[in-house]
């Protein structure tokens, strides 16, 4: 759990872009329910390749919305959560894939496990990350995807 967490945490530009180290999931979550700081926008377009309006259709939020926001100080806190959602996705991304390149090119490719649909589409909901988690579980662990 440790390790997912620094992956994560490396995702959102990690102790430099977040303000503090995060040793627990429980710090994360209290960093999630106050919001990150706009700053890690930035460094999470950066690892999955999206551009800004491709990141904000994939937290489903309006490009104009997320450009706004990221003038201001802090995310509220449901567009941290989504974008905690997406970093958690690319670094399982990262991982299952063994690199960047390979990672940004899953997530925008369409994919027949994913009905002919990029991975990147279905992590605008829940149940839709996990579908995505469930196919780089698969890859990870060497079954058909």
């Amino acid at each position: 759990m440790v390790n997912e967490l620094n992956a994560v945490v490396k995702q959102l530009g990690g102790r430099h872009t977040l303000g503090r180290n995060f040793s627990t999931v429980n710090q994360l979550k209290d960093a999630i329910r106050e919001g990150f700081p706009t700053a890690v926008v930035e460094p999470l377009m950066s690892a999955s390749g999206l551009t800004l309006k491709e990141l904000a259709e994939a937290l489903d939020l309006s490009p104009r919305s997320l450009q706004r926001r990221r003038r201001s100080g802090r995310l509220a806190r449901f567009e941290s959560d989504r974008l905690f959602r997406l970093a958690r996705i690319v670094a399982l991304a990262h991982q299952a894939l063994g690199g960047t390149e390979l990672a940004v090119r899953w997530l925008k490719r369409p994919n027949r496990a994913l009905a002919g649909s990029a991975p990147v589409s279905f992590i605008d909901t829940e149940l839709g990350a996990r579908q995505v988690e469930n196919v780089l579980g698969r890859i990870a662990y060497g079954g058909i995807s």
